[in-house]
């Protein structure tokens, strides 16, 4: 399968740069080609991509204010002759930084830790249509971590993050990425949401009380617009 990617940036030669690279990228598609953000989000919308090469500084809406309008599944890779916005650009759903100007070697670099986020994620979604996945591939630290299920007890939400909870392990994991993303990826038959900030695991639930869930010492509260739900839940519905 192929990359299918979109080039947003306000320099109409930056862009041709960036499209002379991806011609060369056999496992690259060219889907479009922008140079302001208005219309890249209209095409996008139309026709989603798996990854944008974008720049960052443009008029009127940033490429970092775009990043964050963009469907979920979509990943970034950021480039921009600023390096001061890279911390900013990791923050986002980035998979890499380009500091103009962006040679094809390093353009290549980018692009094979693309295709490698993206081998892990078909393979996960193949395995999805045979059979539950036993394990997870999460972004931490700039490094792509695979978490098996039955190891995870719960997970905590905090804002643009998710913090993992490990069996046997005294620190979270810390990966950026937001909850409904999270429970995407976890099967329902295994875990369940039971407040904005919580999605525990089903079979790690061994204790109950006054609408919360206890793991040890820590104290998961039940939200009211989750209480049905896992009320079916506990009643085998």
């Amino acid at each position: 399968m192929k990359i299918k990617c979109v080039i947003v940036d306000d320099e109409p030669l930056a862009v041709e740069l960036l499209a002379s690279y991806v011609a060369k990228i056999p496992f690259l598609e060219l889907m479009g080609k922008y140079t302001n953000a208005t219309d890249a989000l209209k095409g996008i919308t139309e026709q989603p991509v798996d990854l944008l090469f974008l720049d960052i500084q443009m008029p009127e809406v940033n490429g970092l204010e775009l990043s964050r309008m963009v469907p979920e599944a979509t990943r970034i890779v950021f480039t921009t002759a600023f390096q001061q916005y890279a911390i900013d650009g990791y923050r986002t759903n980035a998979l890499d930084y380009l500091l103009k100007p962006i040679t094809y070697a390093n353009f290549l670099e980018a692009c094979n830790k693309a295709l490698q986020w993206f081998s892990l994620v078909w393979q996960s979604g193949a395995a999805k249509t045979d059979e539950e996945p036993k394990s997870i591939f999460v972004k931490s630290e700039y490094k792509l971590i695979q978490i098996n299920l039955d190891h995870i007890r719960y997970i905590e939400g905090l804002k643009d993050y998710v913090k993992i909870y490990i069996e046997g392990s005294s620190r979270p994991i810390l990966s950026l990425m937001n909850m409904k993303a999270m429970e995407q990826q976890l099967p329902a038959s295994r875990f369940i949401r039971v407040h904005r900030s919580f999605i525990v695991s089903k079979e790690k639930i061994t204790e109950i009380d006054r609408n919360r869930i206890i793991f040890n010492d820590v104290h998961i509260p039940i939200g009211d617009s989750y209480k049905q739900a896992f009320q079916d839940y506990l009643a085998g519905k």
